[in-house]
């Protein structure tokens, strides 16, 4: 009984080291995420419009056209400023270029549009959109006029919006509880009050990018809050940046554009051959990564796999010897 202890008690060290290290590389394989937990499932945004630009007219004489959120001067970055303007009864509908091309959502959904948003926004945003102030404090349910669709859409899509609890210091992206439609007939109405740009983008050829300069943008403007391996990470205040790895094409151009929440907004120093190469990254490398080299442990780097493979080999090595010592 006593050599039955004895031998127990010079286990017990090896083994809880090696759960221990297993356990570590579980989390380590699974790619935890930070700040709020992402339990939703998006697919790529399709624009239930007959807009596209390459069967729409070109008006001649254009009547209007909507004024931007964002003022640029850069030609092919974000706003109507682009090689490809089409416009309908007088009315911008789309522009971009073959890169990106922002396109209006249907003017036809925006009765849709003004039934969903009193049902689901009013609340918070005002009937009129224009915002709510909360217990005495402007702004605290923003003015959401002149914001342009891709704003609008970008929230409702991602499904912060409508928020479970709007006094929230960050709304927590989960499953849509409106449709694509429905998302797009209250962006249509939203911008019926006060049309602006930008429209919502749709990314051409996103698998033909350059990956290569969507790697040196991601890592110059994106990487410090979302992490290189575009996991997500903690920021100040309670906030954080999301993790990236299930955000379908639509929303990475949008949220790019439109910079929501504490991301800056990068209209006017990014062209959209820019934002399609950052999409491009984002969707190809970043959500479904290689691994040539065998288990990407999360796309933590050689440090997380290094780690592993010496605690694990070490605690391994360590309970073989104890064994063989034993055994003598």
């Amino acid at each position: 009984m006593t050599n039955r202890l004895s031998t127990f008690r010079r286990l017990l060290l090896p083994v809880m080291v090696l759960t221990i290290t297993c356990l570590t590389a579980l989390v380590l394989f699974t790619g935890g995420r930070s700040g709020a937990a992402d339990t939703s499932t998006t697919t790529p945004l399709v624009i239930s419009s007959n807009v596209t630009a390459a069967n729409a007219q070109v008006a001649a004489s254009p009547v209007s056209t909507p004024a931007p959120a964002y003022q640029t001067s850069v030609k092919n970055a974000g706003t109507a400023n682009s090689t490809l303007r089409v416009f309908r009864s007088g009315s911008l509908v789309a522009y971009g270029n073959r890169d990106i091309t922002y396109v209006a959502p249907p003017k036809a959904l925006i009765p849709l549009g003004e039934a969903l948003y009193q049902q689901n926004c009013a609340s918070c945003h005002g009937v009129r959109a224009n915002g709510v102030p909360a217990a005495g404090t402007p702004g605290a349910y923003p003015n959401l006029r002149g914001l342009g669709p891709a704003t609008i859409d970008f929230w409702i899509s991602s499904g912060r919006m409508p928020a479970a609890d709007p006094r929230q210091v960050q709304a927590v992206r989960k499953n849509p509880k409106l449709t694509q439609t429905q998302a797009l007939a209250i962006a249509a109405w939203v911008n019926s009050l006060a049309p602006a740009t930008p429209f919502v983008p749709v990314v051409h050829d996103v698998k033909n990018s350059d990956v290569a300069q969507g790697f040196s943008l991601f890592a110059l403007n994106c990487a410090a809050c979302h992490t290189i391996t575009g996991g997500g990470d903690a920021l100040a205040s309670n906030t954080y940046a999301p993790s990236l790895r299930n955000i379908p094409a639509t929303q990475v151009a949008e949220a790019i554009r439109t910079g929501p929440g504490n991301m800056p907004r990068f209209t006017g120093n990014l062209t959209d051959q820019q934002v399609r190469s950052v999409v491009g990254y984002v969707t190809i490398h970043i959500q479904h990564p290689t691994n040539p080299g065998g288990f990407g442990l999360g796309g933590l780097g050689p440090v997380a796999e290094g780690f592993v493979g010496l605690a694990l080999g070490v605690g391994l090595l360590a309970l073989i010897g104890f064994w063989i010592g034993d055994r003598t």
